[in-house]
């Protein structure tokens, strides 16, 4: 079998089951682990998967800029954005990460529901002038032109000051094994440390996120309290869900 025809084998299996490792794929192909580790160098070097320690997970598609992305799966953050402006009660605090997910949220907003919102968003803080019922706390610090949002220390010690009762996180991947992975090592860091400050952590997920990962771990599925979606999960991502008592809407 020709190299190019086991790698689009290997992705076709990637494609089914959500997952490959080394040594299994060595066995289907009767190959040594080099050399399907090589193949598998190869096709992450191509963007087609994200490396894992012994294998191989999808990868997401969504750690494009964040220009790119405002039109990817756009009536799938819309559906979802409807869903989670549901969870927002009067009067409550609520961290709203950055990302084309939570603008969609923003524009889902009714005009006079009075809450405070805290960002790292530029772009959220901005798109929130126009609903006069909220108050918009936006926490400064070095900015991320990637994803449009603010980094560092003085940014992690702003929100070590603040009680939220909701966190939406936007992530790159929802994955079963990997959990939830964004494509920036500070990035990571951040969300952390902003899921830290909330009573519940709520992701939001479009198609092109689920059952992928990306380079860098914010945490396992058990850090959200809540994962939106809009369309339903693959069993063995829901059966991940369940088990870390994430509630899935």
């Amino acid at each position: 079998m020709l190299a190019s025809q086991r790698k689009q084998q290997i992705l076709a299996i990637l494609a089914e089951e959500k997952q490959v490792h080394s040594g299994e794929l060595s066995q289907r192909f009767g190959l040594s682990e080099d050399s399907i580790r090589r193949d598998l160098r190869e096709l992450a070097a191509e963007g087609l998967l994200q490396r894992v320690h012994g294998g191989a997970l999808p990868v997401s598609a969504a750690i494009a800029p964040l220009e790119t992305r405002k039109n990817v799966q756009i009536g799938s953050k819309r559906a979802i954005a409807q869903k989670a402006v549901s969870l927002i009660q009067p009067g409550q605090v609520v961290i709203l990460d950055g990302g084309t997910t939570t603008q969609e949220l923003v524009q889902q907003l009714p005009r006079d529901l009075a809450f405070t919102a805290v960002t790292h968003s530029p772009s959220i803080a901005v798109a929130l002038v126009d609903f006069p019922a909220v108050e918009v706390i936006l926490i400064g610090g070095v900015l991320f032109r990637h994803s449009v949002v603010t980094m560092g220390a003085a940014m992690l010690e702003a929100i070590d000051r603040i009680n939220a009762d909701l966190f939406f996180m936007g992530v790159t991947g929802v994955h079963a094994s990997a959990g939830f992975t964004t494509g920036n090592y500070e990035e990571a860091s951040v969300k952390r440390a902003l899921a830290a400050r909330a009573a519940e952590t709520v992701v939001m997920a479009s198609q092109e996120k689920l059952n992928s990962a990306s380079a860098f771990a914010i945490g396992g599925l058990q850090l959200a309290s809540t994962l939106i979606v809009d369309t339903p999960l693959e069993q063995t991502l829901l059966n991940a869900c369940e088990k870390q008592r994430v509630t899935v809407i």
